[in-house]
């Protein structure tokens, strides 16, 4: 079965939120924050591949999501980043979002790729709030939402 025309939907993941963390050991005395920051989420990417010819397997899987990023940790501990999709399309694609004349990207070449939907950032920990005036921040950010998207995919002849 030939198909040269497909709607899906992609989600990139969100960042993860900072960290509220203190140290507490036993020889160390008022410790300080130590609160990690969160990590990104992954994006969503299509790269175009000479060993497709046709959309048939984005006719059948309509929906794909990037994950999400860690949360920062005490001990200064990072949240891990997250995973990046990757949506093989054949050469000569070109991807639209649904609803706009707007192009959003042109695979003509093998190994072309684009991205689609970005991932959030992630959120600061209480270390980074730390200064002279304020030793003891109570204070983290939340982690940024991934981009949403709905697009048209369309093989050119």
């Amino acid at each position: 079965m030939f198909l040269d025309h497909t709607v899906i939907e992609v989600v990139a993941g969100d960042g993860g939120s900072g960290c509220v963390s203190f140290r507490r050991e036993k020889y160390v005395p008022r410790g300080g924050p130590d609160g990690g920051d969160g990590g990104r989420g992954g994006s969503v990417i299509v790269k175009a591949t000479k060993q497709l010819s046709t959309l048939i397997d984005l006719h059948y899987n309509k929906t794909y999501k990037a994950q999400r990023g860690a949360h920062g940790k005490g001990a200064s501990r990072r949240g891990k980043n997250g995973a990046d999709v990757v949506i093989l399309v054949p050469p000569g694609s070109i991807i639209r979002d649904v609803g706009g004349e707007e192009i959003i990207g042109e695979l003509l070449e093998d190994g072309d790729e684009c991205v689609v939907a970005k991932g959030g950032k992630g959120g600061l920990g209480n270390e980074r709030f730390k200064s002279s005036r304020n030793q003891a921040p109570r204070k983290s950010t939340p982690g940024g939402e991934g981009e949403k998207r709905r697009l048209e995919i369309t093989l050119k002849l």
